[in-house]
């Protein structure tokens, strides 16, 4: 960066330079002087709603030349942009009483019940109240009773615990473009809810859980389904087997102290297995069937003329949105299921008839990176292919953490276990499910070998959709043949995608692309609404770095090549649904419709 585009400014008495047009907050940070904040994210516009990072300028004094004197007013540092020549105070006497009267006074208004908060240990409020000493408040206990709100079975949203920093509208509405949360009401009578007095299941709610993952406190969060599972796995009735997501690998380890994106696969497996799951699988197996099955669909409608862009299905809070706000689009989704129904449905179906298990009494536990997979699961008919729900409980990552440490294992120095077999191998291409362009790149691996017949593409690393551009696009040439692409992750930036292909079809010309791979979360699964809190692009690029380099150090990485992915077709599905092949067309595919944004009960 240019000398023009820096600014001289001083911190706590020392010269430093930072980007014209970033705050005091971010120069600060970038010093490694830390301002404590609790209503700012690295994600989100500053709100500057709390007020505890409140700072002061030193201005010249106008009695003693030459001398600087502090300024009776204070600056809030996450909105406040840095000046040529600015001197700034982040800590006196007076500021730290100021920080710890609005503490105060927001502990003044919020519930005492740490004991039983979801949030406890991991509280930004908890936090800040314990690094100031707070142990008794001058102000008088005024919480105001507020029903919680638990109607979409995936988040919980509990207004008393509210601190009113609006992180989660700003995520639901900027980050997300769903626009289930608004700021309803004036003052201290603030409530961030859904717009009318309607519950979450009946706004345009997708379950995405970034408003949860962006809450500071436990305001809202993951609807707890542990007491469900430790039901299941003391029945003695039950074969109880589980399955992980690709990015809940790179994530769990660091509710142990491990670092952000330190593969623990075979922790986990480990841990799974103490905690008693007759069989553990891995759902990147099924991430390489969904390669087959979706591969497969692509290649029929790229050589047949079908209805082209193909947009993929792996994720629900987007299944959700496209049929609320986009079902022009319902024509162009995969119908392949996303990899967690596909391991269930044949968890029930072939696992169970190859190992002699009545399928009704297999329990399926799915650990999920995701809250919206809680919704997935009961989304329709689809999602119960084998006669009864294929996924009986989808955990998060969280909760997996909470499980491991009630059951007093030490995670981080457990030695690694295997996965079970039929539907626990897999390739590297299955593993990048967890990060934004991750199913376009598998996809396109056993796409090109696929169309072409060659062994594998020039170059396996397809890293034109990589990144953390919210909307990545190219062209892959396949032996002179141009595939056009598109990879769009974080709800807000999708439907710039969808509106140029209106545009297209309004004009009649051919979709500018051929093959669309849509996230709802920002970074894919790794930044998942389930994932530990306090992610920040930061912590992302670390988790993304830990799923490519599974990738790159798995022996096979296409997923057609995967021999239990073989084995399966070879002995029990025979052809993939776009060929043809009806168990796995019922197995493993699913079918979209409008679904209205609002939903209103005329009997209230």
């Amino acid at each position: 960066m240019s000398d023009k585009a820096l600014v001289n400014l001083e911190i706590n008495g020392i010269a430093l330079t930072a980007p014209a047009g970033s705050t005091i907050l971010q120069a600060a940070r970038a010093a490694h002087i830390r301002i404590p904040t609790l209503c700012y994210h690295p994600d989100l516009r500053a709100s500057a709603s709390c007020g505890i990072c409140v700072v002061r300028q030193l201005v010249p004094s106008r009695t003693e030349p030459g001398k600087w004197v502090p300024s009776p007013k204070l600056l809030r540092a996450c909105c406040t942009e840095v000046a040529e020549g600015m001197k700034i105070a982040t800590h006196d006497a007076d500021i730290v009483s100021v920080r710890r009267t609005v503490l105060e006074l927001i502990l003044a208004n919020h519930p005492n019940d740490c004991l039983q908060c979801l949030r406890s240990g991991n509280c930004e409020l908890q936090t800040l109240a314990a690094d100031f000493g707070i142990r008794e408040n001058p102000f008088q206990k005024e919480v105001v009773a507020a029903p919680v709100d638990d109607s979409t079975g995936s988040i919980v949203l509990n207004p008393m615990k509210c601190v009113k920093c609006g992180r989660c509208a700003e995520v639901c509405q900027e980050m997300q473009n769903v626009w289930a949360l608004e700021y309803i009401g004036r003052g201290e009578k603030t409530v961030m809810a859904p717009a009318a007095g309607l519950k979450l299941a009946e706004s345009p709610c997708i379950k995405c859980g970034q408003c949860s993952a962006h809450c500071p406190v436990g305001a809202i969060y993951e609807n707890d389904q542990t007491a469900k599972v430790w039901d299941a796995l003391r029945d003695p009735e039950k074969t109880c087997i589980v399955q992980i997501a690709p990015a809940v690998r790179v994530a769990v380890g660091e509710a142990f102290g491990m670092k952000p994106g330190e593969l623990s696969t075979g922790k986990i497996y480990a841990a799974l297995k103490m905690l008693g799951f007759d069989k553990v699988f891995d759902t990147n197996f099924s991430a390489d069937v969904t390669i087959m099955e979706e591969g497969t669909e692509f290649i029929k409608r790229f050589t047949e003329k079908g209805e082209l862009p193909l947009i993929t299905s792996c994720c629900p809070a987007w299944t959700d949105w496209m049929e609320k706000y986009a079902p022009d689009f319902t024509e162009n989704f995969s119908s392949a299921k996303s990899p967690q129904q596909m391991l269930s449905a044949l968890a029930k179906s072939y696992w169970a008839e190859k190992n002699g298990v009545d399928h009704t009494k297999i329990h399926v536990t799915s650990i999920m990176p995701c809250t919206a997979k809680k919704y997935e699961i009961g989304r329709d008919e689809y999602m119960s292919a084998t006669g009864t729900q294929d996924t009986d409980v989808v955990l998060t990552t969280r909760e997996l953490a909470r499980m491991i440490k009630a059951a007093g294992i030490d995670f981080a120095n457990l030695p690694e276990a295997p996965a079970d077999k039929l539907l626990g191998a897999y390739t590297g291409a299955g593993t990048i499910f967890g990060v934004t362009g991750g199913v376009m790149e598998a996809a396109l691996r056993t796409a090109y070998c696929l169309i072409t017949g060659d062994a594998q593409p020039p170059s396996i690393d397809f890293k034109e959709v990589r990144g953390m551009e919210g909307v990545k696009s190219a062209t892959i040439d396949i032996k002179g043949v141009k595939v056009n692409i598109a990879v769009a992750h974080q709800m807000g930036n999708v439907e710039k995608v969808l509106d140029q292909i209106r545009e297209d079809r309004r004009n009649g010309v051919k979709p500018r692309y051929d093959f669309i791979e849509v996230m709802a979360c920002r970074g894919g699964c790794i930044g998942g609404g389930g994932q530990p809190c306090g992610a920040t692009d930061e912590i992302r690029a670390l988790r993304t770095a830990g799923i490519y380099t599974d990738d790159e150090k798995s022996t096979l990485r296409m997923s057609h090549l995967n021999p239990e992915v073989k084995e399966l077709y070879d002995t029990y599905l025979g052809k993939t649904g776009a060929q043809g092949g009806e168990k796995a067309e019922h197995l493993l595919h699913t079918r979209y419709h409008k679904r209205d944004v609002y939903k209103f009960d005329a009997a209230k």
